[in-house]
Parts: structure tokens; C-alpha cells; sequence
């Protein structure tokens, strides 16, 4: 048995693997077919003025086989050898010249048309990935609003679900009011997350200060605040505010923090947003929530730090335009 596959996977001696190689060093099926063209007009020449076509045809079909530079290269081989059969043979130079002229004229009228298919085809092939792309980058923001919406807003509803539920013996008034307060955040979810799936998801930093001393406190952690009125644009004030939510949300989800300092500063044309807890710090690993969190401010010329040391400090650093201070 040995025997035969070896027999099986050698030809004359030589390995089908040099085969293949030789296979796959071959002409395209079309070239092969302009240079058997071409072959039978050289050949019948002599016998036949008519052969001429078949030097005009392989002159047609040379621009749409083969590239700009290969093409012009070929179609002047061909016409130069054309050209030196028909002076050994003694052709008419009327008929040696008309022959060279269309030639000419096919091949390079071939070579321009087929270069610019080419050309459409690559563009096209470009638009479609640069399009794919497009809807890759799309779907990745779409799932980072619905994470930083979803994920703070979700955490609170359970914050304040279970406040009222601890409540709802000792404290009936509170209780209700929690419950009330569950209602309004999950209605302004739904608002949330029907504008970032829009597009239009924007942040209010003022608002969302608000909300994060809400949640702060519902988890029974002490705010201290320091918030400076700095002027932002809009799409800088979005990134801050999705910044400092999901900053708190951590906090809240993982610090197991007693204290938290909320600040907002601008300082040489910068403006800081510093979210620092006393809990027990952060893991190392980067998750989406703060990956997702850098992305943004990076895309936006700033930078994001954190460090772990008795606690964690987050800063997000945006640039300001040079007129404000």
C-alpha cells in the first residue's frame, strides 16, 4: 500500500507539488488566448492577406486583458513585429499602414476603456468596504450610548427598587417617593435610549451633576462637589457628561466607596472633569465601560487618567478653545 501512494502522488518521477507550482505560474486563460490569436496571423500572413484581422483582434482584445503599463507594452510588440512580417513579405504600404493604424487605434482605445473598468470596479469595491465600515463604526457607537444610558440607568432603578423595598414598612412616604422617582428615571430611559439609537443622543452636564449626587446618594455614599461654570461645546459637553456617568456608575457598582469628590475645573485652556472615591480601587482590566469612555474622549483631542491609590481618581481632559480660561 505504501508503494502505490507513493505511485499516486508522484508523475514521471516528479512530485505533484511541482506540478501544481508550474500550474499556477501559467498564463491567464485569456492571455493565452491573444497570443494563439495573434500566432495564426503571423502564420497565415504570408498565405493570406485576411490574416490580418486576427493581428487586428489580438491588438482589440490586448486593453481588456491586461493592465495600462502591460497593455501599451504588448500592443507595441505586436504592431512591431506586424510591422517587420509584412516589410519581409513586401507588403502594400497603404495596406501595411492601414492595418498598423487600427490596430493602433483598437489597442489603445481597448487599453484606455478597459483601465477605466477597472478603475470603476476598484472604486467600487473601495466604496463598498469604506461603507462597512462606516456601519461597523456605527453599530460600535450605537452600543457604547445604549451601555453608558442603560448601564447607570439601570443601576439606579435597582438602587432605588431596593431602597423602597427596605423602606416600604419603616418609611411608607419615602418608599413611595423612591418608587415614583423609579418611574421618572425609567420613562427618561426610554427618551435616552430612543435619541442615542437616533443619533442625537446628547449629554447636559449640569443635569447629569444632578443625577449623579442622586445616585450617590441613593447608594448611601457621601458627595462633596467642586463644579466650576466652564464653557464647552456641545459635542465636548456630550462626552463629559457620558464621562462622569459612567464614571459614578462605577463607583457605585464596584468602588464600595463611602466618600466620593465630583469636580469641574478649567486650568490653561483645559478643562478637567475628576471623579475620586475612597473605596477599595478598580481592577486593572480595562472594561467596555471605560474603554468605551476613552474612545470618546480620544476622539475628541483629550485624555483620560486613572489612578489607583486608596481609592481611584478618573480625569477626563478636554482642550478648550484659546479664548476661555
Amino acid at each position: 500500500m505504501a508503494c502505490v501512494s507513493r505511485h499516486r502522488d508522484r508523475r514521471g518521477g516528479l512530485p505533484l507539488s511541482l506540478f501544481r507550482n508550474l500550474s499556477d505560474e501559467r498564463l491567464p486563460v485569456e492571455h493565452c488566448c491573444i497570443v494563439g490569436i495573434a500566432l495564426l496571423g503571423f502564420l497565415y500572413l504570408p498565405f493570406n492577406w485576411g490574416a490580418t484581422n486576427f493581428i487586428i483582434y489580438a491588438a482589440a482584445f490586448i486593453g481588456l486583458a491586461t493592465g495600462f503599463s502591460s497593455g501599451v507594452i504588448a500592443l507595441a510588440v505586436l504592431l512591431t513585429l506586424t510591422a517587420l512580417e509584412m516589410e519581409l513579405i513586401g507588403f502594400p504600404k497603404d495596406f501595411e499602414i492601414s492595418t498598423l493604424v487600427i490596430g493602433a487605434a483598437l489597442g489603445l482605445g481597448n487599453i484606455y476603456f478597459g483601465e477605466r473598468s477597472r478603475t470603476e470596479a476598484r472604486l467600487k469595491k473601495a466604496d463598498e468596504e469604506i461603507k462597512r465600515l462606516a456601519e461597523a463604526a456605527e453599530r460600535e457607537r450605537i452600543a457604547r450610548d445604549l451601555h453608558d444610558v442603560l448601564g447607570h440607568t439601570l443601576s439606579l432603578v435597582v438602587l432605588k427598587s431596593e431602597l423602597a423595598s427596605k423602606l416600604i414598612d419603616s418609611d411608607p412616604a419615602r418608599a413611595a417617593r423612591e418608587i415614583r422617582d423609579v418611574e421618572n428615571v425609567s420613562r427618561q430611559a426610554l427618551a435616552e435610549v430612543r435619541a442615542a439609537i437616533r443619533g442625537y443622543h446628547a449629554g447636559d452636564l449640569a443635569s447629569e451633576l444632578t443625577r449623579a449626587i442622586d445616585t450617590l446618594g441613593t447608594a448611601g455614599i457621601e458627595v462633596e462637589t467642586e463644579w466650576k461654570d466652564v464653557a464647552v461645546e456641545s459635542a465636548q459637553e456630550n462626552v463629559l457628561a457620558l464621562a462622569l456617568r459612567e464614571a459614578v456608575l462605577n463607583v457605585v457598582r464596584h468602588s464600595r466607596a463611602r466618600r466620593c469628590r465630583l469636580r469641574l475645573f478649567a486650568e490653561n485652556h483645559v478643562c478637567s472633569l475628576e471623579v475620586q472615591d475612597d473605596g477599595r480601587g478598580a481592577r486593572s482590566v480595562e472594561g467596555n465601560g471605560l474603554r468605551g469612555m476613552r474612545e470618546r474622549v480620544e476622539a475628541i483631542g483629550g485624555t483620560l487618567q486613572k489612578v489607583v491609590d486608596r481609592g481611584t481618581v478618573l480625569t477626563v481632559m478636554v482642550p478648550l478653545e484659546s479664548r476661555q480660561s
